[in-house]
Protein backbone atom coordinates (compact mmCIF):
# COMPACT_ATOMS: atom_id res chain seq x y z
CA UNK A 1 0.00 0.00 0.00
CA UNK A 2 1.17 3.15 -0.73
CA UNK A 3 1.55 6.16 1.94
CA UNK A 4 -0.69 8.87 0.18
CA UNK A 5 -3.56 5.91 0.27
CA UNK A 6 -3.11 4.99 3.69
CA UNK A 7 -3.28 8.99 4.69
CA UNK A 8 -6.52 9.33 2.53
CA UNK A 9 -8.25 6.22 4.08
CA UNK A 10 -7.07 7.66 7.40
CA UNK A 11 -9.03 11.20 6.44
CA UNK A 12 -11.68 9.18 5.18
CA UNK A 13 -12.07 7.24 8.31
CA UNK A 14 -10.94 9.75 10.44
CA UNK A 15 -8.68 7.70 12.56
CA UNK A 16 -5.83 9.42 14.13
CA UNK A 17 -2.58 7.61 12.20
CA UNK A 18 0.15 6.58 14.73
CA UNK A 19 3.22 6.16 13.18
CA UNK A 20 6.58 5.53 15.04
CA UNK A 21 9.15 5.97 12.60
CA UNK A 22 9.51 9.50 12.76
CA UNK A 23 12.63 9.06 15.68
CA UNK A 24 16.42 8.56 14.03
CA UNK A 25 17.14 6.57 16.57
CA UNK A 26 14.11 3.95 16.39
CA UNK A 27 12.86 4.07 13.18
CA UNK A 28 10.88 1.56 11.73
CA UNK A 29 8.43 1.76 9.07
CA UNK A 30 4.79 0.59 8.54
CA UNK A 31 4.59 -2.78 7.02
CA UNK A 32 2.25 -1.21 4.76
CA UNK A 33 3.68 1.64 3.98
CA UNK A 34 6.52 2.43 1.48
CA UNK A 35 8.95 5.01 0.86
CA UNK A 36 10.42 4.78 -2.60
CA UNK A 37 13.74 4.42 -4.20
CA UNK A 38 16.25 6.60 -2.09
CA UNK A 39 18.32 8.24 -4.09
CA UNK A 40 19.59 11.79 -5.17
CA UNK A 41 20.84 10.84 -8.87
CA UNK A 42 18.99 12.85 -11.27
CA UNK A 43 15.51 11.78 -12.10
CA UNK A 44 15.28 9.85 -15.18
CA UNK A 45 11.90 8.70 -16.02
CA UNK A 46 9.39 10.24 -17.84
CA UNK A 47 8.56 13.71 -17.58
CA UNK A 48 4.72 14.67 -17.90
CA UNK A 49 1.96 16.25 -16.69
CA UNK A 50 1.06 14.65 -13.43
CA UNK A 51 5.46 15.11 -12.73
CA UNK A 52 5.29 18.89 -13.54
CA UNK A 53 1.84 19.35 -11.22
CA UNK A 54 3.84 17.74 -8.23
CA UNK A 55 6.29 19.76 -9.12
CA UNK A 56 4.47 22.95 -8.73
CA UNK A 57 2.38 21.49 -5.77
CA UNK A 58 5.44 21.54 -3.33
CA UNK A 59 7.12 24.35 -4.85
CA UNK A 60 4.12 26.88 -5.32
CA UNK A 61 1.48 28.52 -3.51
CA UNK A 62 -1.03 27.12 -5.95
CA UNK A 63 -0.94 26.73 -10.04
CA UNK A 64 -3.26 27.17 -12.86
CA UNK A 65 -4.04 25.11 -16.07
CA UNK A 66 -1.77 27.39 -18.11
CA UNK A 67 1.35 26.95 -15.42
CA UNK A 68 1.08 23.29 -15.88
CA UNK A 69 1.07 23.74 -19.62
CA UNK A 70 4.00 26.16 -19.53
CA UNK A 71 6.24 23.47 -17.30
CA UNK A 72 4.94 20.41 -18.86
CA UNK A 73 6.71 21.98 -22.23
CA UNK A 74 9.96 21.61 -20.83
CA UNK A 75 12.13 19.24 -19.55
CA UNK A 76 12.64 18.31 -15.93
CA UNK A 77 15.95 19.92 -15.54
CA UNK A 78 14.83 23.25 -17.43
CA UNK A 79 11.39 22.89 -14.97
CA UNK A 80 13.48 23.15 -11.78
CA UNK A 81 15.98 25.52 -12.80
CA UNK A 82 13.24 28.09 -14.38
CA UNK A 83 11.47 27.45 -10.38
CA UNK A 84 14.71 28.31 -8.62
CA UNK A 85 15.58 31.89 -10.27
CA UNK A 86 13.56 33.98 -8.27
CA UNK A 87 13.41 37.32 -9.06
CA UNK A 88 16.88 39.70 -8.40
CA UNK A 89 14.72 42.86 -7.27
CA UNK A 90 11.87 42.14 -3.77
CA UNK A 91 8.77 42.89 -4.38
CA UNK A 92 7.05 46.82 -3.96
CA UNK A 93 6.81 47.18 0.18
CA UNK A 94 3.44 46.60 2.05
CA UNK A 95 1.48 50.19 1.57
CA UNK A 96 -1.22 52.37 3.77
CA UNK A 97 -4.02 50.69 2.44
CA UNK A 98 -5.77 50.85 5.92
CA UNK A 99 -6.98 54.50 5.91
CA UNK A 100 -10.94 55.06 6.63
CA UNK A 101 -12.98 57.86 7.17
CA UNK A 102 -12.88 57.53 10.56
CA UNK A 103 -9.05 57.16 10.80
CA UNK A 104 -6.75 58.58 8.63
CA UNK A 105 -3.22 58.33 8.97
CA UNK A 106 -1.62 61.88 8.68
CA UNK A 107 1.72 61.22 7.95
CA UNK A 108 1.39 58.23 5.55
CA UNK A 109 -0.65 58.93 2.55
CA UNK A 110 -3.20 56.22 1.73
CA UNK A 111 -0.52 53.83 -1.33
CA UNK A 112 2.07 55.20 0.09
CA UNK A 113 4.57 53.04 2.20
CA UNK A 114 5.06 53.64 6.10
CA UNK A 115 8.42 51.00 6.12
CA UNK A 116 10.87 53.74 6.19
CA UNK A 117 9.33 55.11 8.95
CA UNK A 118 8.74 56.29 11.87
CA UNK A 119 6.59 54.32 13.98
CA UNK A 120 3.32 55.50 14.93
CA UNK A 121 1.45 54.11 17.74
CA UNK A 122 -2.11 54.84 16.75
CA UNK A 123 -1.29 52.90 13.41
CA UNK A 124 0.19 49.54 15.26
CA UNK A 125 -2.19 47.34 14.70
CA UNK A 126 -2.92 48.68 10.59
CA UNK A 127 0.10 48.55 9.74
CA UNK A 128 0.31 45.05 11.00
CA UNK A 129 -2.28 43.93 9.50
CA UNK A 130 -0.83 45.75 6.28
CA UNK A 131 2.07 43.72 6.72
CA UNK A 132 -0.31 40.38 6.52
CA UNK A 133 -2.12 41.49 3.84
CA UNK A 134 1.15 42.45 1.59
CA UNK A 135 2.33 39.03 2.81
CA UNK A 136 -1.18 37.13 1.36
CA UNK A 137 -0.58 38.88 -1.83
CA UNK A 138 2.60 37.81 -2.55
CA UNK A 139 1.19 33.99 -2.16
CA UNK A 140 -1.54 34.83 -3.73
CA UNK A 141 0.05 36.48 -6.96
CA UNK A 142 3.03 34.71 -7.27
CA UNK A 143 5.93 34.46 -10.25
CA UNK A 144 6.21 30.73 -11.15
CA UNK A 145 9.42 31.05 -8.94
CA UNK A 146 9.91 28.99 -5.04
CA UNK A 147 10.85 32.02 -3.27
CA UNK A 148 6.99 32.38 -1.27
CA UNK A 149 7.68 28.78 -0.15
CA UNK A 150 11.07 29.42 0.74
CA UNK A 151 10.15 32.40 2.29
CA UNK A 152 7.50 30.23 4.24
CA UNK A 153 10.68 27.48 4.98
CA UNK A 154 12.43 30.17 6.90
CA UNK A 155 9.91 31.90 8.77
CA UNK A 156 9.12 28.69 10.05
CA UNK A 157 12.64 27.50 10.79
CA UNK A 158 13.78 31.33 12.49
CA UNK A 159 10.25 31.63 14.22
CA UNK A 160 9.21 35.04 15.66
CA UNK A 161 5.55 36.84 16.13
CA UNK A 162 4.58 39.73 14.70
CA UNK A 163 1.98 41.10 17.57
CA UNK A 164 5.41 39.52 20.03
CA UNK A 165 8.19 42.04 17.61
CA UNK A 166 5.98 45.05 18.29
CA UNK A 167 7.45 47.77 15.61
CA UNK A 168 5.44 46.92 12.20
CA UNK A 169 8.87 48.35 10.50
CA UNK A 170 11.13 45.58 12.58
CA UNK A 171 8.81 43.22 11.60
CA UNK A 172 8.54 44.12 7.83
CA UNK A 173 12.65 44.36 7.72
CA UNK A 174 12.57 40.84 9.41
CA UNK A 175 10.51 39.72 6.53
CA UNK A 176 12.65 41.18 4.02
CA UNK A 177 15.76 39.83 5.29
CA UNK A 178 14.13 36.06 5.07
CA UNK A 179 12.81 37.07 1.82
CA UNK A 180 16.22 38.04 0.10
CA UNK A 181 18.63 35.59 2.15
CA UNK A 182 16.02 32.39 0.78
CA UNK A 183 17.97 30.73 -1.08
CA UNK A 184 21.26 32.38 -0.22
CA UNK A 185 24.46 31.59 1.60
CA UNK A 186 23.24 29.76 5.08
CA UNK A 187 26.28 30.80 7.57
CA UNK A 188 25.84 34.54 6.37
CA UNK A 189 21.83 34.15 7.21
CA UNK A 190 22.40 33.01 10.59
CA UNK A 191 24.79 35.74 11.05
CA UNK A 192 22.18 38.64 10.31
CA UNK A 193 19.50 36.60 11.93
CA UNK A 194 21.91 36.62 15.09
CA UNK A 195 21.88 40.69 14.89
CA UNK A 196 18.37 40.92 13.85
CA UNK A 197 16.15 43.30 15.21
CA UNK A 198 13.33 41.36 15.50
CA UNK A 199 14.84 38.52 16.59
CA UNK A 200 16.70 40.46 18.97
CA UNK A 201 13.24 41.49 20.44
CA UNK A 202 11.35 38.24 20.12
CA UNK A 203 14.16 36.05 22.00
CA UNK A 204 15.35 38.59 24.62
CA UNK A 205 18.84 39.22 22.81
CA UNK A 206 18.53 43.14 23.55
CA UNK A 207 18.62 42.88 27.08
CA UNK A 208 20.91 40.31 26.93
CA UNK A 209 24.14 42.02 29.22
CA UNK A 210 26.92 40.84 31.47
CA UNK A 211 24.89 41.17 34.68
CA UNK A 212 22.10 39.41 33.37
CA UNK A 213 22.73 37.03 30.81
CA UNK A 214 19.43 36.03 29.04
CA UNK A 215 19.87 32.26 27.21
CA UNK A 216 16.47 32.46 24.91
CA UNK A 217 18.29 32.98 21.75
CA UNK A 218 21.59 31.15 22.80
CA UNK A 219 19.71 28.30 23.73
CA UNK A 220 17.46 28.58 19.94
CA UNK A 221 20.46 29.57 18.53
CA UNK A 222 21.55 25.86 18.73
CA UNK A 223 18.52 23.74 19.45
CA UNK A 224 16.36 24.96 16.75
CA UNK A 225 18.77 27.02 14.13
CA UNK A 226 21.65 24.84 13.67
CA UNK A 227 22.99 22.06 15.82
CA UNK A 228 18.97 20.84 16.65
CA UNK A 229 18.27 18.27 19.73
CA UNK A 230 18.83 14.53 18.14
CA UNK A 231 21.21 12.00 19.35
CA UNK A 232 24.32 14.11 17.42
CA UNK A 233 23.82 17.08 18.67
CA UNK A 234 26.01 16.72 21.72
CA UNK A 235 26.08 20.25 23.35
CA UNK A 236 25.35 21.13 26.93
CA UNK A 237 23.76 23.70 29.21
CA UNK A 238 26.90 25.40 30.03
CA UNK A 239 27.26 25.39 26.04
CA UNK A 240 24.41 27.48 26.29
CA UNK A 241 25.37 29.91 29.49
CA UNK A 242 28.78 30.79 27.69
CA UNK A 243 27.29 31.44 24.24
CA UNK A 244 24.96 33.89 25.48
CA UNK A 245 27.32 35.57 27.11
CA UNK A 246 29.38 35.70 23.80
CA UNK A 247 25.97 37.37 22.24
CA UNK A 248 25.65 40.14 25.05
CA UNK A 249 25.77 43.48 24.14
CA UNK A 250 24.05 43.59 20.56
CA UNK A 251 21.45 46.65 21.27
CA UNK A 252 18.46 48.57 18.42
CA UNK A 253 18.55 51.45 17.65
CA UNK A 254 15.35 52.61 18.04
CA UNK A 255 15.99 55.74 15.41
CA UNK A 256 16.69 53.66 12.16
CA UNK A 257 15.63 50.07 13.52
CA UNK A 258 19.16 48.79 13.07
CA UNK A 259 21.14 46.23 15.53
CA UNK A 260 24.25 47.87 16.96
CA UNK A 261 26.99 46.61 19.41
CA UNK A 262 27.02 48.14 22.80
CA UNK A 263 30.63 47.22 24.41
CA UNK A 264 29.69 48.72 27.79
CA UNK A 265 27.02 45.40 27.96
CA UNK A 266 29.20 43.00 27.21
CA UNK A 267 30.95 39.73 28.94
CA UNK A 268 34.80 40.31 28.37
CA UNK A 269 35.58 37.20 30.26
CA UNK A 270 36.82 33.60 28.13
CA UNK A 271 33.94 31.18 27.03
CA UNK A 272 35.11 27.68 27.44
CA UNK A 273 33.07 25.17 25.19
CA UNK A 274 32.57 21.38 26.01
CA UNK A 275 33.96 18.63 24.15
CA UNK A 276 31.59 18.73 21.61
CA UNK A 277 32.87 21.71 20.88
CA UNK A 278 36.41 20.50 21.23
CA UNK A 279 36.88 22.47 24.34
CA UNK A 280 37.01 25.45 22.75
CA UNK A 281 37.80 28.50 24.39
CA UNK A 282 36.79 31.94 23.02
CA UNK A 283 38.88 34.64 24.24
CA UNK A 284 37.04 37.76 25.71
CA UNK A 285 37.27 40.67 24.36
CA UNK A 286 36.98 44.75 24.84
CA UNK A 287 35.42 47.65 23.25
CA UNK A 288 34.19 47.23 19.47
CA UNK A 289 36.30 44.02 19.45
CA UNK A 290 33.99 42.61 22.05
CA UNK A 291 31.12 41.76 18.54
CA UNK A 292 33.75 39.84 16.53
CA UNK A 293 33.17 36.88 19.26
CA UNK A 294 29.40 36.47 17.56
CA UNK A 295 31.82 35.07 14.22
CA UNK A 296 33.81 32.85 16.59
CA UNK A 297 30.73 31.51 17.83
CA UNK A 298 29.49 30.93 14.82
CA UNK A 299 33.04 29.96 13.34
CA UNK A 300 32.73 26.97 16.39
CA UNK A 301 29.10 25.99 15.51
CA UNK A 302 29.48 25.48 12.09
CA UNK A 303 32.81 23.47 12.85
CA UNK A 304 30.34 20.75 13.41
CA UNK A 305 29.24 20.64 9.67
CA UNK A 306 27.98 17.56 9.56
CA UNK A 307 25.52 17.64 12.32
CA UNK A 308 24.49 21.51 11.03
CA UNK A 309 23.86 20.28 7.60
CA UNK A 310 22.26 16.63 8.49
CA UNK A 311 19.79 18.81 10.47
CA UNK A 312 18.85 21.49 8.27
CA UNK A 313 18.70 18.84 5.14
CA UNK A 314 16.16 17.11 7.08
CA UNK A 315 13.58 20.02 7.93
CA UNK A 316 13.89 20.93 4.09
CA UNK A 317 13.65 17.32 3.14
CA UNK A 318 10.39 17.14 5.55
CA UNK A 319 8.92 20.61 4.12
CA UNK A 320 9.36 19.92 0.32
CA UNK A 321 9.64 15.75 0.09
CA UNK A 322 8.18 13.81 3.29
CA UNK A 323 8.00 14.06 6.90
CA UNK A 324 9.29 10.48 7.38
CA UNK A 325 13.44 10.50 7.61
CA UNK A 326 14.68 6.25 7.74
CA UNK A 327 17.73 4.82 7.79
CA UNK A 328 17.71 4.51 4.18
CA UNK A 329 16.67 7.66 3.11
CA UNK A 330 19.23 9.43 6.25
CA UNK A 331 22.31 7.39 4.20
CA UNK A 332 20.78 7.77 0.54
CA UNK A 333 19.24 10.90 0.17
CA UNK A 334 20.25 12.96 3.71
CA UNK A 335 24.01 12.55 4.08
CA UNK A 336 24.42 12.76 0.14
CA UNK A 337 22.89 16.18 0.73
CA UNK A 338 24.39 17.26 3.55
CA UNK A 339 27.50 16.01 2.57
CA UNK A 340 27.51 18.75 -0.66
CA UNK A 341 25.63 21.38 1.56
CA UNK A 342 28.53 22.15 3.84
CA UNK A 343 31.33 22.57 1.76
CA UNK A 344 30.15 26.36 1.05
CA UNK A 345 26.62 26.48 3.03
CA UNK A 346 24.52 27.82 -0.49
CA UNK A 347 20.44 26.96 -0.04
CA UNK A 348 20.17 27.03 -3.85
CA UNK A 349 22.35 24.46 -4.96
CA UNK A 350 20.84 22.29 -2.22
CA UNK A 351 17.01 22.67 -2.73
CA UNK A 352 17.62 22.49 -6.72
CA UNK A 353 19.77 18.70 -6.13
CA UNK A 354 16.81 17.49 -3.61
CA UNK A 355 14.06 18.54 -6.56
CA UNK A 356 15.53 17.07 -9.58
CA UNK A 357 16.32 13.83 -7.63
CA UNK A 358 15.05 10.34 -8.21
CA UNK A 359 13.68 10.17 -4.85
CA UNK A 360 11.59 13.74 -5.29
CA UNK A 361 9.82 12.35 -8.40
CA UNK A 362 9.48 8.96 -7.27
CA UNK A 363 5.57 8.11 -6.90
CA UNK A 364 5.38 7.26 -3.66
CA UNK A 365 6.06 11.28 -3.18
CA UNK A 366 3.38 12.26 -4.85
CA UNK A 367 0.33 13.34 -3.06
CA UNK A 368 1.18 12.15 0.41
CA UNK A 369 1.74 15.04 2.24
CA UNK A 370 -1.35 17.14 3.97
CA UNK A 371 -1.76 20.84 2.67
CA UNK A 372 -0.91 23.73 5.62
CA UNK A 373 -4.30 26.03 5.50
CA UNK A 374 -2.71 28.57 3.40
CA UNK A 375 -1.85 26.37 0.88
CA UNK A 376 -5.51 25.57 0.90
CA UNK A 377 -6.00 29.08 0.33
CA UNK A 378 -3.52 29.56 -2.40
CA UNK A 379 -4.42 26.70 -4.35
CA UNK A 380 -7.73 27.45 -4.10
CA UNK A 381 -7.31 31.16 -5.13
CA UNK A 382 -4.83 30.14 -7.80
CA UNK A 383 -6.59 26.96 -9.18
CA UNK A 384 -10.40 29.18 -10.17
CA UNK A 385 -8.21 31.98 -10.70
CA UNK A 386 -10.10 34.36 -8.29
CA UNK A 387 -10.00 38.09 -9.02
CA UNK A 388 -8.59 40.51 -6.63
CA UNK A 389 -9.88 44.14 -7.01
CA UNK A 390 -7.22 45.89 -8.89
CA UNK A 391 -8.09 49.32 -7.22
CA UNK A 392 -8.81 51.31 -4.94
CA UNK A 393 -5.31 50.27 -2.36
CA UNK A 394 -8.02 49.91 0.39
CA UNK A 395 -10.60 47.10 -1.51
CA UNK A 396 -6.88 45.33 -2.42
CA UNK A 397 -5.82 45.32 1.37
CA UNK A 398 -9.30 44.45 2.38
CA UNK A 399 -9.41 41.45 -0.01
CA UNK A 400 -5.48 39.78 0.58
CA UNK A 401 -5.99 40.97 4.24
CA UNK A 402 -9.43 38.70 4.42
CA UNK A 403 -7.28 35.01 3.04
CA UNK A 404 -4.94 36.20 5.79
CA UNK A 405 -8.05 36.24 8.54
CA UNK A 406 -9.20 33.17 6.56
CA UNK A 407 -5.84 31.36 6.86
CA UNK A 408 -5.95 32.27 10.86
CA UNK A 409 -9.57 30.68 11.37
CA UNK A 410 -7.92 27.75 9.80
CA UNK A 411 -5.15 27.53 11.96
CA UNK A 412 -2.20 28.90 10.33
CA UNK A 413 -1.43 32.65 11.36
CA UNK A 414 1.23 33.77 8.83
CA UNK A 415 3.37 35.98 10.83
CA UNK A 416 2.74 34.29 14.04
CA UNK A 417 3.53 31.05 14.46
CA UNK A 418 2.47 30.00 17.64
CA UNK A 419 5.89 29.67 19.67
CA UNK A 420 9.31 29.91 18.30
CA UNK A 421 9.45 26.43 17.37
CA UNK A 422 7.46 27.70 14.40
CA UNK A 423 4.10 25.33 13.10
CA UNK A 424 3.92 21.56 14.74
CA UNK A 425 3.55 20.64 11.76
CA UNK A 426 6.63 20.60 10.87
CA UNK A 427 8.65 19.00 13.67
CA UNK A 428 5.95 17.31 15.76
CA UNK A 429 6.72 13.44 16.21
CA UNK A 430 4.58 11.30 14.81
CA UNK A 431 1.99 13.53 13.74
CA UNK A 432 4.09 16.46 11.49
CA UNK A 433 1.61 17.78 8.64
CA UNK A 434 -1.73 15.58 9.82
CA UNK A 435 -1.63 17.66 12.68
CA UNK A 436 -3.08 20.33 10.66
CA UNK A 437 -6.62 18.73 10.06
CA UNK A 438 -8.84 17.61 12.85
CA UNK A 439 -12.67 17.70 13.39
CA UNK A 440 -12.12 21.39 13.88
CA UNK A 441 -10.50 22.51 11.07
CA UNK A 442 -11.57 19.83 8.34
CA UNK A 443 -14.86 21.48 7.97
CA UNK A 444 -12.97 25.18 8.30
CA UNK A 445 -10.97 24.45 4.98
CA UNK A 446 -13.89 23.16 3.46
CA UNK A 447 -16.07 26.50 4.06
CA UNK A 448 -13.48 28.24 2.59
CA UNK A 449 -12.84 26.64 -0.52
CA UNK A 450 -16.25 25.78 -1.15
CA UNK A 451 -17.21 29.40 -0.44
CA UNK A 452 -14.55 30.72 -2.81
CA UNK A 453 -15.10 28.57 -5.08
CA UNK A 454 -19.50 29.00 -5.47
CA UNK A 455 -21.09 31.50 -3.00
CA UNK A 456 -18.61 34.17 -2.67
CA UNK A 457 -16.41 35.31 0.05
CA UNK A 458 -17.68 38.70 1.06
CA UNK A 459 -14.69 41.26 1.56
CA UNK A 460 -16.33 44.42 2.07
CA UNK A 461 -19.96 45.33 1.98
CA UNK A 462 -21.15 44.54 -1.64
CA UNK A 463 -18.13 42.95 -2.65
CA UNK A 464 -16.85 39.35 -2.78
CA UNK A 465 -14.01 36.63 -4.12
CA UNK A 466 -15.88 34.30 -5.92
CA UNK A 467 -14.17 31.87 -9.05
CA UNK A 468 -15.66 31.81 -12.08
CA UNK A 469 -16.65 28.31 -12.81
CA UNK A 470 -17.45 28.47 -16.22
CA UNK A 471 -14.32 30.20 -16.91
CA UNK A 472 -12.86 27.34 -15.44
CA UNK A 473 -14.58 24.64 -17.53
CA UNK A 474 -13.75 26.36 -20.75
CA UNK A 475 -9.78 26.30 -20.54
CA UNK A 476 -10.16 22.64 -20.74
CA UNK A 477 -10.08 20.65 -24.42
CA UNK A 478 -13.43 19.13 -24.03
CA UNK A 479 -15.62 20.69 -21.21
CA UNK A 480 -18.78 19.17 -23.38
CA UNK A 481 -17.45 16.18 -22.91
CA UNK A 482 -18.61 15.38 -18.90
CA UNK A 483 -16.29 12.84 -18.50
CA UNK A 484 -13.34 13.98 -19.98
CA UNK A 485 -14.19 17.30 -18.10
CA UNK A 486 -14.09 15.64 -14.61
CA UNK A 487 -10.81 13.77 -15.38
CA UNK A 488 -9.32 16.94 -16.89
CA UNK A 489 -10.73 18.73 -13.56
CA UNK A 490 -9.46 15.26 -11.26
CA UNK A 491 -5.69 15.67 -12.95
CA UNK A 492 -5.94 19.57 -12.13
CA UNK A 493 -7.29 19.71 -8.37
CA UNK A 494 -6.20 16.17 -6.97
CA UNK A 495 -2.88 14.82 -6.24
CA UNK A 496 -5.13 10.76 -6.60
CA UNK A 497 -6.70 9.92 -9.23
CA UNK A 498 -10.60 8.68 -8.17
CA UNK A 499 -11.75 5.01 -9.02
CA UNK A 500 -13.84 4.39 -12.30
CA UNK A 501 -16.76 3.86 -9.84
CA UNK A 502 -16.29 7.55 -7.55
CA UNK A 503 -16.36 9.13 -11.07
CA UNK A 504 -19.42 7.97 -12.29
CA UNK A 505 -21.10 8.45 -9.45
CA UNK A 506 -19.82 11.79 -9.56
CA UNK A 507 -20.22 12.48 -13.23
CA UNK A 508 -24.29 11.29 -12.74
CA UNK A 509 -24.64 13.33 -9.35
CA UNK A 510 -23.40 16.37 -10.69
CA UNK A 511 -23.13 17.57 -14.35
CA UNK A 512 -25.86 14.79 -15.39
CA UNK A 513 -28.40 15.84 -12.79
CA UNK A 514 -29.27 12.45 -11.52
CA UNK A 515 -29.36 11.19 -15.05
CA UNK A 516 -27.33 8.59 -16.86
CA UNK A 517 -26.61 9.85 -20.48
CA UNK A 518 -23.89 11.82 -21.33
CA UNK A 519 -25.95 14.35 -23.08
CA UNK A 520 -27.94 15.60 -20.73
CA UNK A 521 -24.62 17.68 -19.75
CA UNK A 522 -23.78 17.78 -23.31
CA UNK A 523 -26.80 19.34 -24.37
CA UNK A 524 -26.56 21.66 -21.32
CA UNK A 525 -23.15 23.27 -22.24
CA UNK A 526 -24.29 23.42 -26.40
CA UNK A 527 -27.34 25.60 -25.15
CA UNK A 528 -25.82 27.77 -22.70
CA UNK A 529 -22.33 28.52 -25.98
CA UNK A 530 -24.78 29.07 -28.17
CA UNK A 531 -26.77 31.74 -25.63
CA UNK A 532 -24.25 32.67 -22.93
CA UNK A 533 -26.50 35.37 -22.22
CA UNK A 534 -29.01 33.37 -21.48
CA UNK A 535 -29.86 33.73 -17.55
CA UNK A 536 -31.37 30.49 -17.53
CA UNK A 537 -28.93 28.09 -19.41
CA UNK A 538 -25.97 29.67 -17.77
CA UNK A 539 -27.85 28.89 -14.38
CA UNK A 540 -27.73 25.34 -15.50
CA UNK A 541 -24.26 24.56 -16.32
CA UNK A 542 -23.38 27.19 -13.35
CA UNK A 543 -24.76 25.07 -10.70
CA UNK A 544 -23.53 21.77 -12.47
CA UNK A 545 -19.82 23.01 -12.20
CA UNK A 546 -20.23 23.83 -8.89
CA UNK A 547 -21.76 20.39 -7.47
CA UNK A 548 -19.21 18.85 -9.67
CA UNK A 549 -16.20 21.33 -7.79
CA UNK A 550 -17.81 21.06 -4.66
CA UNK A 551 -18.19 17.20 -4.49
CA UNK A 552 -14.42 17.33 -4.81
CA UNK A 553 -13.34 20.25 -2.84
CA UNK A 554 -15.11 18.17 -0.16
CA UNK A 555 -12.71 14.88 -0.71
CA UNK A 556 -9.99 13.85 1.68
CA UNK A 557 -8.01 13.20 -1.54
CA UNK A 558 -8.00 17.71 -1.91
CA UNK A 559 -6.84 17.55 1.67
CA UNK A 560 -3.47 16.18 0.17
CA UNK A 561 -0.28 17.53 -1.46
Amino acid sequence: MQRREFLTNTLTDKTPIKDPVLDLQNQKLPDHLDLGVASITPFSGTWGRAEAIHLLRRTLFGFTKADVDFFAAMTMSDAVDYIMNTPVNPPLPPLNGYNTAQLSDPNISAGSTWVNGPDDNQFTSQRRNSLYAWWMQQILNPDRNIREKMTMFWHNHFSTEVENVGSPIIAYNHHKLLRDNCLGNFRTFVKSITTDPAMLVYLNGYVNTKTAPDENYARELMELFTLGKGADSQYTEDDVKNAAKVLTGWRINNSNYTSFFNATTHETSNKTFSSFFGNTTITGQTGANGALETDDLLNMIFAKSDVVARFIVRKLYRYFVYYVIDSNIETNVIIPLADDFKTNWDIKPLVTALLKSQHFFDTNNMGCNIKNPIEVISTCSKVFNIQYPSAPVEDQYQAWYSMFTLGAYAGMTIGNPPNVSGWPAYYQSPQFTESWLNSDTLPKRIFITVALMAVGYQYKAGKKLQADVIAFAKQFSNPEDPTKLIQDTIDLLLPIDLSATSKTTLKQSTLLFGQTSDYYWTTAWNDYLAAPNDATKKGTVTTGLQLMLKYLLDLAENQLS
